[in-house]
């Protein structure tokens, strides 16, 4: 879902918004105690990430890479932006093609890089075309070539439904969207929800159990074998195990401070991690070393 100006909106709206969960076909028990594995490289510490000409980096949040690595998409208070790495350096962020007039970010990239989803407050394509929605949905724009996006478009039913905020979304490989909503089975609480596509539409958003507080900015992994979530102001890892998900595992104190930590993000090569952190200087990175998908699972 950005860091200072934005960050008294997109913290408050964060920490005031986000989830308990509850069922479909998953199940699942909350723990913070479950450190089987460090995920984060011992003696590792976060980094800032910076691009050239950026003189306030903490309006910064929700980073989203390319395939190779060497495009980024975040959104920079309101506005999705798109830097370039050129010689090992970041390029000052200019206004992605397809943003710049509504409220849009929480950006996210396809793992093919083909298309990108976010979160947007423009109006849908009836409605009066000078006044936002009001609803904050998810969109989503087909790469065309270079830096070229289609016109962005709305995921209509049962994705977006009328009423209710959806945020935080992620994308893995097969098509399947992770976002968070408020409210939406009835709980006032803020849950992750896991979409499935079915080749020709989504399927009816399903509640991911993981826990009995607040959830939000779930990521999930490509081949979706973890999700990556914030609750309680930490940020979690829980893997899939057939239709169950284990424990969440707090990510541990390199990361988790005790300040509001969201937003994360894995680099497509599975080494980075990437979050934004309440009080932080910018968006942050850490490395990590997640353990793959279990062979026949």
């Amino acid at each position: 879902m950005g860091i200072k100006s934005i960050q008294t909106i997109h913290f408050s709206y964060k920490a005031a918004l986000f989830t308990l969960l509850t069922a479909g076909c998953f199940t699942y028990q909350a723990s913070s105690q479950n450190t089987k594995q460090n995920i984060v490289i011992p003696g590792s510490t976060p980094q800032v990430f910076i691009q050239e000409g950026v003189d306030t980096p903490n309006n910064e949040s929700a980073l989203t890479l390319s395939p190779d690595g060497n495009t980024v998409y975040l959104a920079d208070n309101y506005t999705i932006v798109v830097s370039k790495k050129v010689d090992g350096k970041w390029t000052k962020p200019i206004v992605a093609t397809f943003s710049g007039k509504w409220h849009d970010w929480d950006p996210t990239l396809s793992p093919d890089g083909k298309r990108l989803i976010f979160v947007s407050n423009r109006p849908l394509a009836e409605a009066d075309q000078t006044k936002p929605h009001k609803s904050h949905h998810l969109w989503y724009t087909d790469h065309l070539s270079g830096d070229d996006w289609s016109t962005p478009k709305h995921l209509d039913s049962p994705v977006n439904v009328e009423g209710f905020n959806d945020y935080g979304p992620s994308v893995s490989r097969s098509g399947t969207i992770c976002f968070c909503s408020r409210n939406r089975e009835g709980d006032k609480k803020m849950g992750a929800y896991y979409a499935k596509w079915l080749g020709d539409h989504y399927d009816q958003p399903r509640l991911l159990p993981l826990g009995d507080s607040d959830v939000y900015d779930p990521f999930i992994a490509p081949d979706e074998h973890y999700i990556i979530y914030s609750s309680n102001n930490n940020l979690y890892i829980t893997f899939r195990q057939g239709d169950h998900w284990s424990p969440g595992q707090d990510l541990g104190p390199q990361i988790n401070k005790g300040n509001w930590n969201g937003d994360p993000y894995v680099s497509p090569d599975g080494k980075m991690l990437y979050y934004a952190a309440d009080k932080a200087p910018g968006l942050l990175m850490i490395p990590v070393n997640i353990p793959g998908k279990p062979a026949g699972s």
